[in-house]
């Protein structure tokens, strides 16, 4: 038996001492090369940073769409020094961008700014402003009484104190600021006045222990006071205020709304009552940066304020949405696919065919959030109730990709089993229940799980119609905390558990009809 060798006394300690010198090497050789990427990045930042107006020609300028800064931001589009404008459906989202790097500035109003601003001290607001603008509430041209009216309120509450009263307790002097809110007036009041706002917009309007507040809000509270009217506020996409409005939705829009040539082609505005200014928000490379650890960005975005409640509502209004979407589109779409299947075997149903076609065309070739925003605007313009809207524009929807689903499923049974029903003396319709359908059902049931689980997502568009769903609820903690990553991965983790919940329970439906054949 060979004898081991052994290594000389001394030469494993020289050994672990080599190897906790590599360790030691390659953590600071991994330290030096983080450093180097931070201070390249500091570098490009410097090279590229907004330090004025003058220096937005040739970058990537962030605005909210729909908005002023919008619009004012699009006369650099398409220039010569290649300036691009990115456009995002909250202020919040593109504060979350310029973080990232992925532009180099943001133009938005001056009051939200200092809101981003002071939740973030990697933020800095330009002194230069970029424009001045007057915010005036909007409403339909046919409406002028209601117009003159509010605009009679307003010139009470500007003579009487009681509007700069309101500006003052959100934006005020520190010794002023939050000492002055707004009491609604305890009177009888007839009929109610609907606002359309987009609460991401502190501090005119925005979310605040799962109410609407703001000045905007106390501002349209009061003069709802004057009027003698209740004040009913509905939170949507910035770019939905004015079809709301236009549409009758909603009977004024009020958001830091300016009034612009474009938008006067379309709507109507108020006196103005607050003057405002566009800035600019860059990032600012001398700052420090501050990591809030997990349990507080965990407490910020959930627990403070108890803003876990939004994702709770939301989740029951997706639940809700889908629930009955799905029980709607299987109704339908089995309707729509014994027309279907009539026609392709016996010649049936030759004018309901047609129709089921050209519903099938109209509902696959369109996508559903303009369906959605066609019931919600057109179709369904004197509903209230924005959850049948959304049950009924999404079931209908459905319906069309389950109609074909099941029409493939009962084209898949044998030709036989037809035949032979109706040799045993069964009715068309009695061959179709008891036997055809039964089988169809088993062979489609895969792809009607899938179509559940797309509808399931799908509603997460509901937003659009200014109803919080579970993906809303994510964007209201988001314009609240600023943290994106938060409330999109919470976001994210229930619809995934959702899904694989729905996934587990069809596979043992799957399995206990599979034991039935034995």
């Amino acid at each position: 038996m060979k004898k081991k060798r052994r290594l000389p006394k001394g030469w494993n300690y020289i050994l672990l001492l080599i190897v906790c010198l590599a360790v030691v090497g390659g953590i600071a050789a991994d330290h030096y090369q983080e450093k180097q990427k931070q201070e390249k990045q500091l570098a490009e930042l410097k090279k590229n940073a907004v330090k004025g107006v003058k220096d937005l020609d040739g970058k990537k300028i962030g605005v909210q769409i729909g908005t002023t800064g919008d619009i004012y931001a699009s006369d650099y589009e398409g220039d010569d020094a290649g300036t691009v404008i990115e456009r995002y459906n909250k202020g919040t989202d593109a504060i979350q961008a310029l973080k990232n790097g992925k532009i180099n500035c943001v133009i938005i109003d001056e009051q939200p700014a200092k809101a981003y601003t002071e939740k973030d001290s990697t933020l800095q607001i330009l002194k230069e402003e970029f424009a001045l603008e007057d915010y005036a509430v909007c409403i339909d041209k046919s409406n002028t009484e209601l117009k003159e009216k509010i605009n009679e309120a307003l010139a009470k509450l500007k003579k009487n104190g009681t509007l700069q009263d309101i500006i003052d307790n959100y934006i005020g002097e520190d010794s002023v600021k939050g000492t002055k809110p707004y009491k609604a007036k305890d009177i009888k009041r007839n009929g109610v006045l609907k606002m359309a706002t987009n609460a991401s917009f502190k501090p005119y309007e925005y979310y605040e222990n799962n109410e609407i507040t703001g000045i905007d809000v106390d501002m349209m509270q009061a003069v709802c006071d004057e009027l003698g009217m209740k004040l009913m506020v509905e939170d949507m996409e910035f770019d939905s205020i004015i079809p709301a409005v236009v549409s009758g939705k909603d009977d004024v829009g009020a958001a830091g709304m300016t009034v612009t040539k474009d938008r006067l082609k379309n709507i109507d505005f108020t006196d103005s009552y607050t003057t405002a200014k566009q800035v600019i928000i860059t990032v600012d490379p001398d700052a420090s940066v501050t990591k809030s650890s997990f349990a507080e960005r965990f407490h910020d975005n959930f627990i403070k304020d108890h803003r876990y409640q939004y994702i709770v509502k939301g989740l029951q209004n997706t639940l809700l949405i889908t629930v009955f979407a799905v029980l709607f589109g299987i109704l339908f779409g089995f309707v729509i696919a014994v027309i279907r299947t009539g026609h392709d075997k016996n010649g049936n149903f030759p004018i309901l065919n047609v129709f089921c076609r050209i519903y099938l065309t109209v509902m696959r070739g369109t996508p559903a959030v303009v369906q959605l925003l066609i019931f919600y605007y057109i179709i369904l313009v004197s509903v209230d109730n924005k959850i049948l809207v959304a049950i009924t524009a999404f079931g209908l929807n459905s319906a069309a990709y389950v109609a074909e689903v099941v029409r493939s499923g009962i084209m898949s049974v044998d030709a036989g089993q037809f035949e032979a029903g109706r040799s045993l003396g069964l009715s068309y319709s009695q061959t179709m229940l008891s036997i055809i359908m039964p089988q169809a059902f088993k062979n489609t049931l895969p792809a009607l799980c899938n179509e559940f689980i797309s509808l399931l997502k799908e509603t997460s568009i509901s937003g659009y119609i200014a109803l919080v769903d579970l993906t809303k609820a994510g964007d209201i903690i988001r314009s609240n905390t600023y943290d994106a990553f938060m409330p999109l991965i919470a976001v994210a983790l229930i619809y995934l558990v959702i899904v694989m919940i729905l996934t587990a329970g069809v596979h043992v439906l799957e399995r206990r009809l599979r034991s039935n054949e034995r």
